[in-house]
């Protein structure tokens, strides 16, 4: 089997990454918007937001990915493994969504068991949806190059849907609800619901699994789970992923608290004025209009970096690529503790470097995760796919329930208080450590896993080209 005829259409390549579109609708969202909507919309106490973010996570995430993932590798179908499960759960997709931003009017108990009960049926249905969507990544094509392609299609993708979240979503929420955030989160997130189920679809109808594991192949789970702890590359991006998650959790989950308590208002409508931003929309709260450009400044910088992602990694290879400018990115997201409540204008410098760095490596983690899949089938001489894919998605869960966790949880050991006009220093001191110690260290640590990860250039090279032997002489 050729190269060749491993090539990807661009229609395939932006199919594809519409499904990321949907996922990442959700995705931003609950990195962003959780704890907040739990604390300051529904009104429950930050210590039991903590408690419902980590243990339905857990549970509904972590625990029921790998169980997702021998399912997967398993399923029998004529359209393949991993796309008959993107149209399966499409729709029950973006039904818990809005269930989950719905605010009944319970009592404090009953509004706890709500939030339970939707948010652990949405990280269930999120893995039943994403994990086969990651999945197909690896079967779409063997070719390592075209996997880079298809990774920074995805992740426009994903930086798109995290542009409309992490910057339109907040505004237009106070708009669509006259001011009553309740109100207006049940219907933005209605629409996006559907918009991501329609994605999904897309995504379903214009891809091709070419990727086939050999029909005399043994398959159990046993041999699956033996295969995955002797894969050492694969136990290293299990713990990557986590630790990237947590830290995404952390800073997504704190920024919108940074700039409603932290920083200074009539600083940040002074910058407003300063960058022109009052000549095209209103100012009148600077907290949440500099909290969305903010969010923007980012992501049209990590939108830059991905574009370098892909000759980066094809000249250096995926690791050395991936851990530089994790750790450049750190560096940056640390400064933001010496930046005072005033210096509005050096928060958006150390976020514009960050978003750059940060931009660079988006897209090369999951594509690592495809290249861990063909390492075992290089090694093993079997291919297990999405329980592969599952460390991915069981280091999302328990990376976003850790982090979205802490979130809460770290407000509410240092003192936060929704109600509070102002809140106490150690308060704003927490918010601070929030998005620039506490995140950093799980970053930090990561880089210094990938010293352990054995798959450098040299190495992708040698398995495309025994895999893609070996294929064509199982076709033979």
């Amino acid at each position: 089997m050729s190269i060749a005829n491993h090539q990807l259409s661009v229609t395939e390549k932006v199919g594809y990454a519409l499904g990321d579109l949907a996922a990442n609708l959700v995705f931003q969202t609950l990195v962003t918007f959780i704890a907040f909507f739990y604390t300051d919309v529904y009104g429950i106490p930050a210590g039991w937001a903590s408690l419902i973010i980590f243990w339905a996570g857990i549970l509904g995430g972590a625990l029921f990915t790998p169980v997702m993932g021998a399912i997967a590798d398993r399923t029998r179908t004529r359209w393949g493994k991993f796309r008959p499960w993107i149209l399966w759960t499409a729709i029950p997709f973006g039904a818990i969504v809005m269930a989950t931003f719905a605010t009944p009017d319970f009592g404090p108990t009953g509004k706890l068991w709500y939030a339970g009960v939707t948010y652990l049926l949405l990280v269930m249905i999120y893995s039943a949806n994403n994990l086969p969507y990651s999945a197909l990544s690896g079967v779409l094509t063997g070719s390592m190059a075209e996997r880079n392609s298809l990774s920074s299609y995805r992740f426009v993708a994903v930086m798109v849907a995290q542009f409309i979240i992490q910057v339109l979503v907040y505004p237009i929420v106070l708009w669509a609800g006259a001011g009553d955030k309740a109100v207006g989160f049940e219907k933005v997130m209605m629409v996006l619901a559907v918009v991501g189920v329609v994605c999904l679809l897309i995504t379903f109808l214009t891809t091709k699994e070419r990727v086939i594991p050999k029909p005399e192949q043994e398959s159990s789970v046993a041999a699956d789970l033996k295969d995955l702890f002797r894969n050492r590359p694969w136990v290293i991006m299990l713990a990557l992923t986590t630790l990237v998650f947590v830290a995404l959790a952390l800073k997504g989950g704190s920024y919108i608290y940074y700039f409603e308590q932290f920083m200074d208002k009539a600083a940040m409508a002074a910058f407003l004025e300063n960058v022109g931003f009052t000549r095209f929309f209103s100012a009148e709260d600077p907290a949440s209009s500099t909290f969305s450009l903010y969010n923007a400044t980012s992501i049209i910088c990590q939108i830059i970096g991905i574009f370098f992602s892909k000759a980066l990694a094809d000249k250096y290879g995926k690791r050395n690529v991936f851990g530089g400018f994790l750790f450049l990115s750190t560096l940056f997201l640390l400064a933001h503790l010496l930046m005072p409540a005033t210096a509005v204008a050096g928060v958006f410098v150390l976020q514009i470097g960050h978003g750059l760095a940060y931009g660079v490596t988006v897209p090369i983690l999951w594509a690592m995760i495809a290249d861990v899949a063909d390492y075992s089938e290089w090694k093993n001489n079997r291919r297990a796919t999405a329980i592969i894919f599952s460390a991915m998605i069981f280091g999302l869960k328990v990376g976003l329930s850790i982090g979205g966790a802490l979130v809460a949880g770290l407000l509410s050991y240092y003192g936060y208080a929704k109600d509070l006009a102002v809140q106490a220093p150690e308060t704003l001191t927490g918010i601070r450590l929030l998005i620039s110690v506490f995140a950093s260290l799980p970053f930090l640590i990561g880089c210094g896993l990938l010293f352990f990860y054995e798959i450098d250039k040299r190495m992708e090279t040698q398995i495309e080209t025994d895999l893609l032997n070996s294929r064509a002489e199982n076709l033979a």
